[in-house]
C-alpha cells in the first residue's frame, strides 16, 4: 500500500525541499501552501518530472476550514495519512525590539506557527489513529522548529516564543501518541538559505567569518530535508520527543 505524506508550507524554501525527499522516498505527497496552484507550476513540474504523485491544496494552517479541506482533500485523493511535516511558519513582518512589539504581530506568529501547528496535529493523529497500522509504525509526525527555541533574537520575540511553543507541541504528542505507534519529532534548523534569512544575509555572512558557527557554511533546505526523512524513515524506531539541531553546530556551547 502507497504511503502519504503531507507537508505544510511546501511550495517553495524548506517545505519544497522537504516534499522533494518524501517523494523521492517513496511517498504521495500533499501540498499545503497559501498561493494559487498556478503561481508554483514550475516547482510542481519539477516534481512531476521526478516521478513524484503530489496533490496542492491551497490554504494556510492558521484558518480552521483550510485545516479541515486539507485532510479532506488529502483522504479523497489518497486514502490516509501516514506523514505530517508541520513546516508552515512565519517571521515577523517586522522586526521589533520586544520593548516595543505588537499585539497584532504576536497573535499573527503563535496562530501560524503555534496554534497552527498544534491543531493540525491534533487532527492527522486522529485520522492516524483510525487507520490500519502498515509496517513498523502507525505514523510519523514532524515539527520544523528553530534554533529560536532556545536562542534569544529580543528583536523578534514573538518568533522565539512560539517556536518554543513548538518544542512542547512536540513533547505533548510524542507523549500521548507513542503508545498508539506515532512517533513525533522535531528538527530545529539554524542559518538556512531561505527567503526568510535573505533579509539578513550579510549578518549572517559576518557571523560565518567570525566562526560563530563551527561548520562554516550556510545550511541549505536540503541539509534539513534529508534529516526530516530519516525521522520518517524506520531508521529511527526507539526515540520519540525527540529532536535535532540543522545548525553547523551552532548549539554548542563553547568558550
Amino acid at each position: 500500500m502507497e504511503k502519504t505524506a503531507i507537508v505544510t508550507g511546501a511550495s517553495r524554501g524548506l517545505g519544497y525541499a522537504i516534499a522533494r525527499q518524501l517523494g523521492l522516498d517513496g511517498y504521495q505527497v500533499v501540498i499545503l501552501a497559501t498561493g494559487p496552484q498556478e503561481k508554483y507550476e514550475e516547482a510542481l513540474q519539477k516534481l512531476t518530472d521526478l516521478g513524484i504523485i503530489w496533490h496542492y491544496v491551497q490554504g494556510s494552517i492558521d484558518a480552521s476550514e483550510d485545516r479541515k479541506r486539507l485532510l479532506e482533500e488529502t483522504l479523497l485523493r489518497f486514502g490516509r495519512v501516514d506523514v505530517l511535516v508541520n513546516n508552515a511558519g512565519v517571521a515577523p513582518l517586522e522586526r521589533k525590539d520586544i520593548l516595543e512589539m505588537s499585539e497584532e504581530s504576536f497573535d499573527r506568529v503563535i496562530g501560524i506557527n503555534t496554534k497552527g501547528t498544534l491543531f493540525l496535529t491534533q487532527l492527522v493523529a486522529n485520522q492516524m489513529l483510525k487507520q490500519e497500522w502498515i509496517g513498523k509504525k502507525r505514523g510519523t509526525i514532524v515539527n520544523v522548529g528553530s534554533c529560536s527555541a532556545e536562542v534569544s533574537s529580543t528583536s523578534r520575540g514573538e518568533y522565539c516564543i512560539s517556536k518554543a511553543g513548538v518544542s512542547m507541541v512536540t513533547q505533548l504528542f510524542a507523549d500521548r501518541l507513542a503508545p498508539e505507534g506515532i512517533l513525533v519529532h522535531e528538527v530545529r534548523p539554524g542559518v538556512i538559505a531561505t527567503d526568510m534569512t535573505s533579509a539578513v544575509k550579510e549578518k549572517y555572512d559576518a557571523m560565518l567569518k567570525q566562526g560563530v558557527f563551527p561548520i562554516k557554511r550556510w545550511g541549505t533546505p536540503e541539509d534539513v530535508a534529508d534529516a526530516v526523512s530519516v525521522f520518517c524513515s524506520d531508521k529511527i524506531l526507539y526515540t520519540t520527543g525527540s529532536y535535532l539541531d540543522i545548525d553547523g553546530g551552532f548549539h554548542i556551547r563553547r568558550l
